[in-house]
């Protein structure tokens, strides 16, 4: 069982949120997007590449094609 949990196992394609800080973004909170690549990081964690979706990309006036996730409590699936 990896660090997720089986039930939360993401796959390309699969729709998610995740949490931007402040600090990182406009402003803090869950935003939603699509998970585009998984990267090993070590054998429990792995760096999940979500694509926010368009809507997402424009309230925060940026143009970031898709944002890294390390931490697994700032990503859930819907």
């Amino acid at each position: 069982m990896n660090q997720k949990g089986m039930a939360d196992t993401l796959q390309p394609g699969d729709r998610v949120k995740i949490f931007l800080d402040s600090a990182f973004w406009k402003s803090a909170g869950w935003f939603e997007g699509t998970v585009v690549r998984i990267d090993p990081h070590t054998e429990h964690r792995s760096f999940d590449w979500v694509e926010l979706d368009a809507e997402v990309q424009a309230e925060q006036g940026g143009s970031t094609n898709s944002i890294s996730v390390l931490n697994p409590k700032h990503i859930r699936k819907i």
